[in-house]
């Protein structure tokens, strides 16, 4: 095979796939990863903020408490009643703040990842 580039003259080489443009790959793996810490954060963010509104004994009836319950329940819906006791804020704490924790270790550690690659 021949690497003359036709029009030029010049002797071409060939590269990896991807090898082609390595700022603007490594840019979009940045803002991707970027996005995940982001949306991992955002959902610890809320998870968070309803166990402080929650220990603090917010208002139930509010609408900002009721949007922010509705998201932590829809968020950690798959984790809900792991910890089963009796002292209710505890329970809180845990069912609420495990998801919390995993939502930041998954987000973090994929972000890490794509930053490396």
């Amino acid at each position: 095979m021949n690497n003359t580039d036709p029009v030029s003259g010049y002797q071409t080489y060939d590269q990896p796939p991807g090898h082609g443009r390595p700022g603007r790959d490594q840019a979009t793996s940045r803002r991707i990863a970027l996005s995940v810490c982001t949306i991992a954060d955002v959902a610890a963010g809320f998870l968070g903020l309803w166990i402080v509104l929650y220990l603090l004994d917010a208002n139930q009836g509010n609408s900002f408490v009721e949007f922010v319950h509705g998201v932590a329940d829809w968020l950690s819906g798959w984790a809900q009643d792991i910890f089963t006791m009796d002292t209710e804020g505890l329970r809180v704490i845990l069912n609420y703040g495990l998801p919390a924790v995993i939502y930041l270790l998954i987000g973090h550690g994929i972000a890490a990842r794509l930053n490396r690659a």
